[in-house]
């Protein structure tokens, strides 16, 4: 992993979509919850927030201003450098159109105008903020949305198992997890939390499109890998959608609260760690399952690094 010599920047968007269908409450909480706790805790050089309850048209998150986010955020990006992202807002899903997905999905961001000026595809995030990143640069993305596991695009996805092994894994892996889960939850004695994770897990079965689609695999590893140390913390699998949450009495995405609660803990953990911490936070209050993807392989099983390696600001 890079070691942070240059400069140091951080770009944070919420939206609550106010007056809107499927308006959220906690979207710009977690924008300052997570600015404050970064900005106290670490350094970081320049800074830049969007969220749509600010005056200025230059910071409300259209796609426009978030797409000139995101250029904004890697002008200029060279070794040593480093960038954080941290987005809560909604998230989507829509077919996959070039054959990448192992899911037959890709996964988007929704912005404030989306329904005028559509969806930004993970294709097009990774284009703009991930593609060509130069060795040595080192990106965060901090994910806060629905079916967000892989909205980098990045080729590798991991999981944590009960031995705080970091594993290798993929979309379609992923859904059989579920399954087993449910099976664990029956050896439990949880009957209603047994029947609730098979159920979702076979409906994700049944309506999979590409399953076993290794060809979209090998596609996204030879066209999605980066030379750029590019890790995305995910508050939910792509299959799953992030909760909107009330925690002691404040608006917050669980994601977002669990990553706060976690850090301020222990601000020096390793990537195996945080991951765990924060399915443990979540663990049975909400359904969703954190998740962590790489544009390039993990040097090795369990994944050590520095807090300066897992909040790289």
């Amino acid at each position: 992993m890079s070691t942070v010599t240059g400069r140091r920047r951080a770009l944070f968007i919420g939206i609550n979509y106010y007056g809107q269908k499927g308006e959220l409450k906690g979207c710009i909480n977690d924008v300052h919850n997570i600015k404050n706790f970064l900005t106290k805790n670490f350094k970081i050089d320049e800074v830049l927030v969007l969220t749509d309850d600010q005056t200025d048209s230059s910071k409300i998150p259209t796609r426009k201003n978030i797409l000139s986010a995101f250029r904004w955020l890697r002008e200029g990006a060279k070794a040593g450098d480093s960038l954080i992202l941290h987005y809560s807002g909604h998230g989507g899903s829509i077919k996959d159109l070039d054959g990448d997905e192992e899911d037959g999905m890709d996964e988007t961001l929704i912005p404030v105008d989306y329904d005028k000026a559509g969806q930004i595809v993970d294709d097009d995030i990774h284009d703009i903020l991930v593609r060509g990143l130069p060795k040595g640069v080192r990106l965060t993305g901090i994910i806060d949305a629905c079916h967000s596991e892989s909205m980098f695009d990045l080729p590798f996805i991991y999981t944590v198992n009960g031995d705080l092994q970091i594993i290798e894994t993929s979309k379609n892996e992923g859904i059989v997890t579920l399954v087993s889960a449910g099976t664990r939850f029956l050896l439990d004695g949880n009957k209603k939390r047994a029947v609730s994770s098979i159920t979702q897990g076979m409906k994700l079965l049944m309506s999979s499109g590409n399953k076993g689609n290794s060809s979209a695999k090998e596609k996204t590893i030879k066209t999605r890998s980066t030379e750029a140390d590019v890790i995305q913390f995910s508050g939910c699998r792509d299959s799953q959608t992030s909760a909107d949450a009330t925690i002691k009495g404040e608006a917050t995405g669980a994601m977002s609260h669990a990553l706060i609660t976690s850090l301020s803990k222990n601000k020096n953990q390793d990537y195996t760690h945080l991951l765990q911490s924060m399915r443990q936070i979540l663990d049975g209050k909400y359904t969703q399952i954190p998740m962590l993807s790489a544009g390039r392989k993990l040097e090795s099983p369990r994944y050590v690094s520095s807090c300066d390696q897992v909040c790289p600001i």
